[in-house]
């Protein structure tokens, strides 16, 4: 359910705007979108888990904030994140 350390910093490199960047709206909607990925997968098994379910949806709302965020400061930046995470809006 949790990504790997070696799949994070990918995620870190991929999305960050500079060396060492791994608080900016991009880097932080790509590691929440891998988890929700990873959870979703889980619940193709695990449809009765209730506890994760709770916590997928924390995340969604978490995600849905900082892209929020990320449209009010700059709206290209926004349209570019949401293109290459493939999210739907």
């Amino acid at each position: 359910m949790s990504i790997t350390v070696g799949r994070k910093a990918e995620l870190i490199k991929e999305y960050s705007k500079h060396e060492g960047d791994s608080g900016s709206p991009e880097v932080q909607v790509s590691i929440l979108t891998e988890r929700i990925n990873n959870l979703t997968q889980h619940f193709k098994f695990h449809n009765k888990d209730n506890h994760s379910r709770r916590g997928l949806l924390k995340m969604v709302a978490n995600r849905r904030s900082l892209l929020d965020y990320a449209k009010r400061e700059n709206e290209e930046r926004y349209q570019s994140l949401i293109q290459r995470l493939g999210i739907r809006r």
